[in-house]
């Protein structure tokens, strides 16, 4: 199977589809990994049953490509190399560094580039995980169906500070839904199992859960709790998705 095809099955056939984040700060500047070290990170992640990994390389975040290489380096899960990717050569490095996905935002590229860019990402065997935040952008989608399809509950223009906006998702799904989407994702700013569970009992496929997540105790008692509050609790994860960091 082909990198973006592992991604996009590994998310819809978990019990529990969070893609779960490796950043090491937060937009508002604040240290995330509070002394762990990435593979301290990465081990508790598979602990808690992620069938897929981000990895925010993006300076804002305190990021870099060599992050993305220690996370594959570490891990056989699926990986997002999440950054403001612009370029076709951008596609090219994620792939080598051993992403199965890569993020592309819609509200900054224009459309024949993001066209060019989906296309270039399949070639590679890539999945596009496209990001948008209107019902717009999400129509714009260029082969939707062979994209995840993402709504960003924060704002980009200022750098994703603040509180995530989750009514964006719900409001959303269903132009998401419209423009054929093969995988739908609520991204960004989900904090509480609870409100993870209703994304998810809403229709989403998929969520992209971050800061919550590296704030936490532990990783394994959130998505215990997210299981909890959903309706009807989910079967456990089967035991593939609880890799060796080996």
């Amino acid at each position: 199977m082909s990198g973006g095809g592992r991604f996009t099955q590994a998310l819809r056939s978990s019990a529990r589809p969070v893609i779960m984040e490796v950043k090491r700060r937060s937009a508002g500047g604040t240290d995330l990994m509070a002394g762990r070290t990435v593979a301290e990170v990465v081990a508790r992640y598979e602990e808690a049953g992620a069938p897929c990994i981000s990895v925010v390389t993006g300076r804002w975040f305190g990021g870099g490509e060599e992050l993305l290489g220690e996370v594959a380096a570490l891990t056989g899960l699926p990986l997002l190399r999440k950054d403001f990717v612009t370029g076709r050569r951008q596609l090219e490095r994620s792939r080598e560094l051993g992403a199965c996905a890569v993020l592309l935002t819609v509200k900054l590229l224009p459309a024949e580039v993001l066209a060019r860019l989906v296309d270039h990402a399949l070639g590679l065997g890539l999945t596009p995980f496209v990001e948008i935040a209107d019902a717009a952008e999400a129509a714009a989608v260029p082969r939707a169906r062979e994209c995840v399809v993402a709504v960003n509950n924060k704002d980009i223009a200022v750098r994703e500070r603040g509180a995530g906006d989750l009514g964006r998702s719900g409001g959303l799904l269903p132009a998401v839904l419209r423009a054929g989407a093969g995988c739908a994702v609520s991204a960004s700013g989900i904090s509480a199992p609870a409100d993870a569970a209703r994304l998810l009992d809403s229709g989403f496929d998929g969520l992209l859960v971050g800061t919550a997540l590296l704030r936490a105790p532990s990783p394994r008692r959130w998505c215990a709790a997210l299981d909890a509050a959903r309706t009807p609790p989910p079967p456990p994860s089967p035991p593939e998705h609880r890799l060796s960091t080996a």
